[in-house]
């Protein structure tokens, strides 16, 4: 039996309409869930920001309810990632917080840091302290080794420089952040001055 240009087109045209047809009567899945279960991300401020990770750039709708995270996800209007996000960008949420195994209600994170932490020398255990006293003992051993190990002339040429420190840029860091930490290490003298996105 051959089939006729007239034929097949009237074949796709009623298996285009009984397919329509079906599709437009069928039930819904979405019409499965329970209409009195709260959505997610009702009810919550979308704010857009970039991926704290690396310095790729990617955009993130972070949304939050009552000024309590709720939700991170890709932007998809962003031009560099366009909604997707890297292993590290999706885990952005699961540093915040978690959820419990026993209740499956969302809780803060107890394994994330709050405060600065410092093992002393000859000590087993780590010992909390302020934010201030951390940036205190910082700086005060950034100026015992600088002022140690400076070198202003070497064979009788300006060098002013300080080799027995070095800089090492984080990936965490944003552009603005690695140029402060690129003009402070240059302002000590360092000459060993580094960041993990070029290596």
């Amino acid at each position: 039996m051959g089939v006729t240009r007239r034929d097949f087109l009237r074949l796709s045209g009623a298996a285009f309409m009984t397919t329509a047809i079906y599709e437009l009567t069928a039930q819904s899945s979405a019409l499965a869930v329970e209409m009195d279960q709260e959505w997610k991300l009702v009810n919550v401020d979308e704010t857009s920001t970039i991926c704290c990770y690396c310095s790729g750039g990617c955009g993130t709708i972070v949304s939050a309810r009552d000024g309590e995270l709720v939700n991170i996800e890709g932007d998809v209007d962003h031009p560099i990632n366009r909604g997707g996000l890297c292993s590290k960008g999706s885990s952005q949420f699961g540093v915040n917080s978690v959820y419990d195994d026993k209740t499956g209600d969302r809780i803060i994170n107890p394994n994330r840091l709050q405060k600065p932490k410092v093992r002393r020398a000859g000590a087993t255990d780590w010992e909390e302290i302020s934010w201030e006293q951390a940036i205190d003992e910082i700086a005060a051993r950034i100026k015992k080794t600088r002022d140690e190990n400076y070198e202003a002339e070497l064979d009788g040429v300006t060098v002013n420089r300080c080799e027995a420190i070095a800089s090492f840029g984080a990936a965490a860091l944003d552009n603005e952040e690695a140029y402060i930490v690129q003009k402070l290490g240059r302002g000590l003298g360092l000459t060993y001055i580094e960041h993990q996105a070029r290596i």
